[in-house]
């Protein structure tokens, strides 16, 4: 049966930190004199009367959860945050609340997709709220990948299972404690990406919004022209920014505790990331030499700029690339997909799931030239069990044929394919721009239909949670006592 009471008491919990969160940009409005002040204040008196009575009729002596509660939280925070987040873009910028939900969701999924333009005019308060989205979004879905999934085996992450993936009274204090180390390094990390950007010519105000929205792997600008505004040095920042973006902050966690950057490396995951981006990188840096007439310094940066940018799901626009030609057209599509490492701020299917189904091959390949022979899976110096194979085939599966279903219905309201399956994908992967004229890295998602816009946003919020996470509410079996 489920815990109504405590999964309320969550959600006025998660509510009341989002309207303080809220009082950031209100006080950024009045100080600067810029518009928002008054929009703001209703936003925050909104959602802290909502929070007051989640958590009023969520009050209880016997708080507990169990994992059906898990499941139904993890989808609730990011939906119902969602909707209330987005009030301030219903009152400052007067759009739909169909766009407000898109573009919040959008940003707190650190997927990238907009609906707004003119952004170099926009009232700095909106600007940096969509930043801070992002920010909080990045570090609670780390926190998530870390403390909660691995705990409900969702997609193979019960590999990745250690003692702060236990919330029980027993190793309570220990998964506090991960999660504190965490947030520590997520903002020491970003503040490092502020100083960067500061010292490549960005303003502090721009800093702060592009090291809020690089390291979260959000990809959120202050600018229409997104980095192309900036300078070649913000390029390179923002490029290391977003790669460490992408890597397990766990193990940042570990190296600090241990006092060695070896820890990092010696990771299998981190690894097969580092050597995709150095490959993809080499062959579009190649590509854009040879057949674009672009200097070898310059074709470089762009290459591994937006390689980082696509694979870790940023969504940082610098130069059309679906404009390049086909082999990189080809090869960003397969990349919008893959993502970066799990345990990362970045979306997709991740590194590890690609790297167990190569060692179920060999496996398969062994068993076929031997096939008397024992061979036992593993995975950094762990077994893989069954049941882990079994959960990773579940998520692939259920991932490619997400975005068919997502894909058709945008096809439906009589969007072209390239816009269709592009959108599916980005939303899912949670990476940012699609490809062709409307959604490519120099468009945005406005002409789209509200129902694409809402379908999209679903598509953004299962990419985020793992998909299986969503997917499990629709099964009866689920709400069965």
């Amino acid at each position: 049966m489920l815990n109504l009471k405590s999964i309320l008491f969550v959600l006025g919990l998660v509510l009341s930190k989002l309207a303080l969160f809220m009082y950031v940009p209100t006080l950024v409005s009045f100080v600067s004199g810029t518009a928002g002040f008054l929009d703001f204040g209703q936003a925050v008196l909104i959602t802290h009367v909502a929070a007051f009575i989640f958590l009023t009729l969520g009050r209880t002596a016997n708080f507990k959860l169990n994992v059906r509660d898990m499941f139904l939280i993890t989808s609730l925070v990011w939906t119902v945050a969602s909707a209330f987040a987005a009030l301030p873009f219903v009152f400052i910028n007067h759009i739909s609340f169909t766009d407000a939900y898109f573009e919040t969701m959008s940003g707190i999924t650190t997927t990238g997709s907009t609906v707004l333009s003119g952004l170099d005019n926009m009232a700095p308060s909106i600007l940096l709220w969509r930043s801070i989205l992002q920010w909080l979004g990045g570090v609670g879905f780390i926190v998530m990948a870390v403390a909660v999934l691995p705990m409900l085996n969702v997609g193979g992450m019960k590999l990745f299972q250690t003692e702060s993936s236990d919330w029980s009274d027993k190793s309570s204090p220990r998964a506090k404690t991960v999660a504190k180390n965490i947030v520590i390094v997520y903002v020491i990390l970003t503040l490092l990406c502020c100083i960067g950007y500061v010292m490549t010519g960005m303003t502090v105000f721009e800093a702060i919004n592009h090291s809020f929205t690089t390291l979260s792997t959000g990809g959120y600008s202050t600018s229409d022209g997104s980095m192309n505004h900036f300078s070649k040095g913000a390029h390179w920042v923002a490029t290391v920014f977003m790669f460490l973006g992408g890597l397990p902050f766990l193990l940042f966690v570990s190296a600090i505790r241990k006092k060695t950057p070896i820890e990092l490396y010696k990771d299998a995951q981190v690894r097969g990331f580092f050597y995709l981006f150095l490959a993809a990188s080499g062959i579009v840096a190649l590509w854009l030499v040879i057949h674009n007439g672009y200097p070898v310094v310059d074709a470089v940066r762009v290459a591994m700029f937006n390689i980082v940018s696509v694979v870790t799901t940023t969504g940082y626009g610098l130069d059309d690339f679906t404009a390049w030609g086909a082999l990189p057209s080809t090869l960003f599509a397969f990349l919008m997909m893959a993502g970066a490492c799990s345990g990362s701020t970045a979306g997709g299917i991740k590194i590890f799931r690609f790297q167990i189904a190569i060692t179920l091959l060999n496996r398969q390949m062994m068993k076929l030239i031997h096939p008397s022979g024992v061979f036992v899976q593993r995975y950094n110096n762990r077994p893989v069990t069954d049941d882990i194979v079994r959960s990773v085939v579940a998520f692939a599966l259920t991932f490619v044929i997400t975005i068919i279903i997502i894909a058709a219905a945008l096809s439906a309201m009589g969007l072209d394919p390239t816009t269709s399956i592009s959108g599916a994908i980005t939303a899912v992967s949670n990476v940012g721009p699609g490809m062709g004229n409307i959604i490519g890295p120099t468009g945005n998602f406005a002409p789209l239909p509200d129902m694409a816009k809402w379908i999209l946003s679903f598509g953004m919020l299962m990419g985020r949670l793992e998909i299986l996470t969503i997917l499990v509410l629709f099964f009866p079996a689920f709400w069965r006592r």
